[in-house]
């Protein structure tokens, strides 16, 4: 049983890292966007996909396996965790502001 776990472990490892490097993408895009047409929404929309995505991801990322290694103890575990959903909140209250402004 334990070969199946270590899959499943790497397997969200993967997903993890791979979710970082798209939400990247997905923000340096729109970020592009912003600079071609320099709108002010499409600064806001590009901030928060970034945010949303490849900031929160990298950082819990980085976090989990600092944590799984032994490198931070436990008592890290929650200000990680907050400080990640505070990156994921930030993004999506920056995606809300670019999709209800006018200009």
């Amino acid at each position: 049983m334990a070969p199946m776990a270590a899959v499943v472990n790497w397997v969200i490892i993967a997903l993890a890292f791979g979710s970082t490097l798209i939400g990247g993408y997905v923000g340096y895009q729109a970020y592009r966007g912003y600079r071609r047409h320099d709108s002010r929404t499409m600064q806001a929309l590009s901030m928060g996909l970034f945010f949303l995505t490849a900031v929160a991801f990298s950082f819990a990322f980085v976090g989990s396996l600092l944590l799984r290694q032994g490198y931070l103890s436990l008592q890290y575990q929650q200000p990680l965790t907050l400080i990640t959903r505070l990156f994921q909140f930030l993004g999506v209250l920056l995606i809300a502001y670019s999709l209800h402004s006018r200009g």
